[in-house]
C-alpha cells in the first residue's frame, strides 16, 4: 500500500493547486511548504473537508451532510488503525519558544516516537513528510527547523495549518469521531486490530470567535453528540466487556462542558483525563456473530449550551 505520507502529499498538493478556489494560501521556505488554511486566509467548507482527509492520509472519506436539519461532518474508513491512530491522532505536541500547535498527520509515522508506535510498529522512511498543525499562528523558521531536525533534514516537509476558530479548522477537528473511538479503545486495551471499518457523524458547530471557544465547541460536539459505528471481528463477549467503557460517558469527567474541564487542566490537552475523549454513542457491529451492541447516550442540552443555541 502507498505510504501514508505519499497519500497525504497528493491531497495537499491538490489543495495548493486549487488555492484560490479553496481560499487558502501557501509559502515555501527551503524544502518546507506551509499551507495556510485559515490563519490569514478565509478557507472554507471544502478546504476543511480536504484538510481532514489530509489528516487521514486519504485512507478515510470526509463529507458534509445534514443531520436533524443542521450540518454534520461524516467520516468513514476501511483502514481505521492506519488512518486514525497512525495518522490523524494529534499526538505530536509542537512547542518551540512561544509557538504551540497540536500536530497530526502522517509525519508522526515517520518520527514514530509516540508510545502508540511502539505498540503498533511502523516507521515510514518517507522522503517527504506531511503534517497538520492546529494553531492560530503559522510556524516560523525556528519551528520549521526543529521539525526538520526531528524528522531528518534530508526530508522535505509539507505542513497545513488552521486555527480551531476557522471554517477549515472547525471541520478537521470534528472529523475525528472515529479517531476518538479508536484511541479510547486503545487506551482500554480493546484488541483494535479487530476493528475493520468505522463510520462517524458529528454536528458541525458554529465557527467560534476565538480558538479557546472553538476548542470547547468542537470537543463538546464529539463528546456529547458524536455517533460512531465500528465493524469488528471478535466474540460478543469482548464487546460486552469493553463496550460500556468506550463512550465518553464512561469518564468521571463526563457531564461538564469541555471548556470548563480544559480550564481546570490549565489549558493542557495532555493533562486531561484520556478516557473522556470518545464519542457520545458507539455501536459495535460484530462481523463474526452478526450482532450489534450500542453504548452511551447523547447530551443535546450540553451541546446547545456550548454552541450558544
Amino acid at each position: 500500500m502507498t505510504s501514508l505520507n505519499q497519500r497525504a502529499a497528493r491531497i495537499l498538493r491538490d489543495c495548493i493547486a486549487r488555492a484560490d478556489e479553496l481560499k487558502i494560501d501557501f509559502t515555501t521556505l527551503g524544502s518546507c511548504t506551509v499551507a495556510d488554511f485559515g490563519v490569514s486566509t478565509a478557507g472554507g467548507l471544502e478546504a476543511g473537508r480536504m484538510l481532514a482527509e489530509v489528516c487521514l492520509s486519504g485512507l478515510g472519506t470526509v463529507e458534509l451532510q445534514t443531520c436533524g436539519g443542521a450540518p454534520a461532518v461524516v467520516v468513514r474508513t476501511d483502514h481505521p488503525v492506519r488512518a486514525c491512530l497512525q495518522s490523524q491522532y494529534a499526538g505530536w505536541k509542537v512547542s518551540v519558544d512561544n509557538y504551540f500547535a497540536m500536530g497530526s498527520g502522517p509525519m508522526r509515522a515517520t518520527l514514530s516516537s509516540e508510545q502508540i508506535f511502539q505498540e503498533m510498529p511502523v516507521r515510514e522512511e518517507a522522503s517527504e513528510c506531511v503534517g497538520v498543525l492546529e494553531s492560530g499562528a503559522l510556524p516560523d523558521a525556528a519551528v520549521l527547523e526543529q521539525l526538520q531536525q526531528q524528522l531528518g533534514e534530508d526530508r522535505a516537509l509539507m505542513l497545513a495549518v488552521a486555527p480551531t476558530a476557522s471554517q477549515a479548522g472547525n471541520i478537521q477537528v470534528v472529523a475525528r469521531s472515529v479517531e476518538t473511538a479508536l484511541h479510547k479503545l486503545h487506551e482500554i486495551d480493546f484488541p483494535i486490530e479487530t476493528v475493520q471499518s468505522g463510520y462517524g457523524t458529528v454536528p458541525l458547530p458554529p465557527v467560534a470567535k476565538d480558538d479557546l471557544t472553538g476548542i470547547g465547541r468542537t470537543n463538546d460536539a464529539i463528546l456529547y453528540a458524536g455517533q460512531v459505528h465500528l465493524w469488528v471481528d471478535c466474540e460478543d463477549e469482548v464487546i460486552e466487556q469493553f463496550g460500556p467503557l468506550t463512550p465518553s460517558s464512561a469518564s468521571p469527567s463526563h457531564g461538564r462542558k469541555f471548556l470548563t474541564l480544559f480550564k481546570e487542566a490549565n489549558y493542557d490537552f495532555y493533562g486531561l483525563d484520556k478516557t473522556l475523549f470518545s464519542p457520545a454513542i458507539v455501536t459495535f457491529h460484530n462481523l463474526t456473530t452478526g450482532n450489534s451492541h450500542t453504548f452511551g447516550s447523547a447530551a443535546p442540552e450540553i451541546v446547545q449550551d456550548s454552541f450558544g443555541l
